[in-house]
């Protein structure tokens, strides 16, 4: 039978995602053997086989509405289409916009590719829920560039080759609108000094010449061609960040979290917006007020009203153009609702973006104080995007889980009132373009996470789908992938159902953090699941990114004293991880046998469950441990411990199978690299990343364990008493301008300026010199310390425990990216001094090579206690002074 003939026909000035989703949809015909011609034109002509493209508006639809006897008004809202068939084999694809005809191109494509031909009588209308589907590529590395800091990576093809490659971009920017994604986010400090000069400051651009032009095309290139896919480029940059040069130049920092807005850094941002602005109108622009800028008070709202709004009218001015392009204001350590009810008046094309479980999958029942400031954003006059974030507890193992991921979706709508979705890679962010597997030539992450970004576009395309219809269209498109009849995809969909409950569950009543300075695959301490609050216990986590439930340490409190649990459980999520474990590996087998293409990643995903399975076990494991020795907290029966230790010895045992399973299989765990990780370990220059490193951790914690036990059985007492040993004076030059000294005695005065002085104090801290600071100015300066030091030394900094802008706040790592620079995210002796009509204080270590140095703290009083040597530890306990709590009777020691 001869091929059958269509003739596409688009407008005679029809747009770039027109003529795009026509060559498509003839490439899907001729695919199914199909002659297609495509033809622009003003009239519809008298033939047979016509598929007429366009907009609601454009006469040649209007036109064609008529000759077929459809309606073009039937068009749905914003990005909307619908398809009619008419006689003659003719058709209609009506777009309520230039993207809406575009995606009617496209899913009439995929009809065409799975049917084999063009269905007859098509009646389809359809549009999106979520206003904006985007993705994120991090312009980023896991570590940081010579002589820089956090996010500060200029675009340069030594350091991101990737971005200059061009047949690469066109392959993700395929997968983007094949899943119907509009917009992608580039993530970076401060792009600026890579895209424009300045004239006020030349020396300000980071890259050289050749590179700056490169810059120039290769962005012309990528809003080009994802102009076509109906596909809107946003940058992201963070405050207040500058480039190393202009730093450089008027000898300050590229970025100090304690450094208020001057007019110098403002008029050098305001200028550089102006300039992208102007060159780039079309690029959407994404603001994060917080980390590199202190605090969520006045300044944000000054910074957003006064310096980066200003700076996208001024570029606006300069073109001549009235038309706004959106700005989206990140919520993340700021006071987003403030920042945009200031805004709203002088700007109106705003969005807002928040995390949707923080940098972290754990629930689709999200609660408590973070639902609250979602459903609080998505109330006011901008469309409020959901984040899904880092996923710093799934990284690096595969994620496929529809059902989660549906119900997530569901709960952006229903809990949040959000309408946009900003999705992250499924892991490996900081390593984009390739992910962690060990592949030789390294594999790239599109390739290899096609399933989570499908699953994401799917929901938030629609996210009402009936379940059992989606459980039949997954396991088709996994039979599609991997060759395999629907009946083994649909086992391969449930091994990544099972395992897509494990890394949740796990963090969410295990965890320290929902940020990325935990890695979950890499496991967790014992003392920090007996003691998480000695690791800064970010409560959130709990509280809202969480369904109802408890943590290790209340559960067991709650054993203790024979009261009754809530909500989910530490040893129910220990068999139910195990469960879903067992489960996975039995469904992947089951698969296992029908799998005829893409066998060698068939293999990967398997023995993802199965890496999956032991971290599980390793889990459950030491969770049931640490429940025992909590006990015996309690109890003071070492028969409490001796029953952990085969507990504890299992989860060894499980860790060696996961080091067995990943030694060949994967290049690191997680592609965060830098100080900024700490939990399980701290992860310095690319240390601690692996699951073989750290065995020896797990076997070390294991046998201080047994001979910790040992111990008490052969003395009388099974209460051990911590030794005290004080902490001396480092020699240190002080520069500020005639320091007074604060000496940590009883009697002594806290603040220059008040009558409060020090009553009670840790023994180590007896006698220690500090710096006497004038509190109000401390409240209304914030704190600088300058001093110089020949050996390496630890400045001791007391925090006041109380929330208040009177108080310096705490280093947290969730809103501070700064915040361990100095290896001072976490308190060391909690409660260490008590001082009448103060909060407790906490101290913190700030660790310094010998040199000179400046140490500048944000505004809030704080006090500095002293200045230790580097070589004498600084111990970890609570002291309970100045708290109504006592201090808990300390068992850390039992794993050290």
């Amino acid at each position: 039978m001869a091929a059958q003939t269509r003739t596409i026909l688009l407008p005679k000035t029809a747009h770039a995602r027109l003529q795009y989703g026509a060559s498509q949809l003839a490439t899907a015909l001729r695919a199914a053997g199909y002659q297609v011609q495509i033809q622009q034109v003003d009239k519809l002509p008298k033939a047979k086989g016509l598929i007429v493209v366009g907009r609601a508006t454009d006469a040649l639809v209007q036109q064609a509405a008529t000759a077929f006897r459809t309606t073009a008004e039937k068009a749905t809202g914003k990005e909307g289409f619908v398809l009619s068939s008419a006689k003659d084999d003719n058709l209609l694809i009506n777009g309520a916009d230039n993207s809406g005809a575009l995606y009617g191109c496209m899913e009439l494509a995929e009809q065409v590719k799975a049917k084999g031909k063009i269905n007859e009588n098509i009646h389809l209308a359809d549009q999106p829920e979520m206003v904006l589907r985007g993705t994120c590529i991090g312009v980023q590395k896991p570590y940081y560039l010579p002589g820089r800091t956090v996010y500060e990576y200029p675009y340069t093809p030594e350091t991101f080759p990737w971005f200059y490659d061009k047949a690469l971009w066109v392959k993700y920017l395929d997968m983007m609108v094949d899943n119907r994604y509009n917009s992608l986010y580039l993530w970076n400090g401060h792009p600026f000094a890579s895209l424009v000069r300045l004239k006020d400051y030349p020396f300000a651009v980071e890259v050289d010449d050749a590179t700056f032009k490169k810059n120039e095309e290769m962005y012309r290139f990528l809003t080009e061609e994802a102009d076509k896919r109906g596909i809107w480029v946003i940058q992201m940059f963070y405050n207040i960040i500058v480039s190393k040069p202009f730093a450089e130049h008027y000898n300050i920092k590229t970025q100090d979290r304690a450094r208020p807005i001057v007019p110098l850094i403002a008029d050098y941002t305001r200028k550089s917006i102006a300039a992208f602005v102007e060159k780039y109108p079309h690029v959407g622009l994404m603001v994060a007020l917080g980390e590199a800028m202190e605090g969520t008070g006045q300044d944000d709202v000054d910074w957003f009203t006064k310096t980066i709004i200003p700076g996208v009218q001024d570029g606006l001015k300069a073109l001549g153009q009235t038309e706004q392009p959106p700005i989206v204001l990140r919520a993340h350590d700021t006071d987003a609702p403030r920042v945009i009810a200031a805004a709203s008046p002088l700007y109106k094309n705003l969005y807002t973006e928040a995390k949707f479980n923080g940098e972290a999958l754990t629930t689709y029942t999200p609660r408590g104080s973070w639902a609250e400031l979602h459903r609080k954003l998505s109330s006011m006059n901008s469309v409020h995007i959901e984040n899904v974030h880092i996923l710093a507890n799934l990284e690096p193992f595969r994620y496929g889980s529809a059902d989660f991921i549906q119900k997530s979706v569901q709960a952006m709508h229903n809990t949040y009132g959000a309408n946009g979705l900003h999705l992250y890679p499924e892991s490996s962010y900081w390593d984009w373009p390739y992910s962690a597997d060990n592949v030789p030539g390294r594999q790239l992450q599109v390739d290899r996470d096609w399933l989570w970004y499908a699953e994401w576009a799917r929901y938030a395309w629609r996210a009402n789908r009936p379940r059992p219809a989606e459980v039949a269209y997954w396991s088709q498109k996994l039979a599609a992938q991997f060759g395999c009849d629907p009946a083994a995809g649909q086992q391969i969909l449930t091994a990544y159902e099972e395992a897509g409950e494990i890394e949740p569950k796990l963090l969410r009543r295990y965890g320290i953090t929902d940020g990325n300075r935990q890695t979950l695959t890499l496991g967790m301490l014992m003392n920090q699941l007996i003691d998480p609050k000695r690791y800064g216990l970010f409560t959130l986590l709990y509280e809202s990114e969480s369904p109802e439930g408890e943590m290790i340490i209340e559960y067991a409190e709650k054993e203790a004293k024979g009261e009754k649990h809530v909500g989910e459980t530490p040893p129910q999520v220990a068999n139910e991880v195990v469960a879903h474990g067992k489960a996975a590996i039995a469904a992947i087998e089951k698969a296992a046998p029908s799998i005829k293409k893409n066998q060698t990643e068939f293999a990967r995903v398997k023995n993802d469950m199965y890496c999956q399975d032991a971290l599980a076990n390793f889990y459950a494991e030491k969770a049931r441990a640490a429940l025992q020795v909590l006990r015996y907290k309690y109890s003071h029966n070492v028969q409490d411990l001796t029953a952990a230790v085969p507990l504890l010895q299992s989860s060894v045992a499980h860790w060696q199978k996961l080091v067995d399973l990943t030694k060949d299989s994967y290049l690191y765990a997680n592609s965060m690299q830098t100080a900024q990780r700490k939990i399980p370990m701290r992860g310095v220059d690319g240390t601690y990343k692996t699951w073989a490193e750290m065995l020896p951790v797990y076997q070390k914690e294991l046998a201080d364990f047994q001979h910790n036990i040992d111990s008490l059985k052969n003395t009388k007492t099974n209460v051990a008493t911590r030794k005290t040993e004080v902490l001396r004076n480092a020699p240190v030059v002080l520069l500020n301008k005639k320091p007074k000294p604060l000496w940590v005695a009883l009697g002594q005065p806290a603040f220059a300026d008040t009558t409060a002085q020090i009553t009670a104090f840790a023994p180590e801290l007896a006698g220690l010199e500090g710096v006497l600071f004038s509190k109000a100015q401390q409240v209304a300066q914030g704190t600088e310390i300058r001093f110089s030091t020949k050996k390496p030394v630890q400045v001791l900094v007391g925090f006041f425990n109380q929330k208040s802008p009177r108080y310096l706040p705490v280093p947290t790592l969730e809103i501070d990216a700064s915040a361990n620079d100095y290896g001072q995210a976490e308190s060391r002796i909690l409660n260490a001094l008590s001082i009448p009509g103060l909060p407790p204080v906490n101290v913190h270590a700030y660790s310094f090579k010998a040199g000179t140095h400046t140490l500048n703290l944000a505004r809030g009083a704080c006090m500095i206690l002293g200045f230790v040597d580097a070589t004498q530890p600084v111990p970890t306990y609570n002291a309970g002074l100045g708290s109504a709590v006592a201090p808990g009777r300390e068992i850390d020691w039992l794993f050290e």
